[in-house]
């Protein structure tokens, strides 16, 4: 999905958000230091289960993910984070790039994120970023899931 593609997506649905420019890729909540409040981080995980790929939307703030936990909360007997190329075959994006919208995956949410006015993440475009309110989020993806 292209930057236009996804705010045609957000403005369709009367969606408020930003997408931010940079002049430097921004691959990792390190690289954006100086662009947005780090701590508003909202990174795009995507994650091999036994039934394919999903998304996981996840606070920055959360730490490192807990996959035994994610699997007993959600019923997975698998769940790794998905192989580069695999993510890339099927979804279009690069590992870095993963979009907080227009993924095309259902997606599990972290509820730190709900704590935020607004969070930053990937458009897809690894200089543009997105700026919405994680409550939005729930509305233009296929959640199938909150975790805490």
């Amino acid at each position: 999905m292209e930057i236009k593609e996804i705010e045609k997506l957000l403005t369709s649905r009367n969606i408020q958000y930003e997408v931010i420019q940079q002049d430097k890729p921004i691959l990792s909540a390190l690289d954006a230091e100086g662009y947005y409040p780090v701590e508003k981080s909202a990174p795009t995980f995507v994650l091999q289960t036994e039934n394919g790929l999903i998304g996981c939307m996840v606070s920055l703030q959360n730490g490192r993910l807990d996959f035994d936990k994610l699997k007993q909360v959600f019923g997975f007997s698998k769940l790794k984070m998905a192989d580069r190329k695999k993510i890339k075959s099927q979804t279009g994006y690069d590992v870095g790039a993963i979009p907080l919208v227009g993924l095309h995956l259902p997606c599990i949410f972290d509820r730190k994120l709900l704590k935020h006015d607004f969070v930053y993440g990937g458009t897809g475009n690894e200089l543009f970023t997105l700026k919405i309110a994680p409550s939005e989020l729930l509305k233009v993806n296929e959640v199938i899931g909150i975790f805490d």
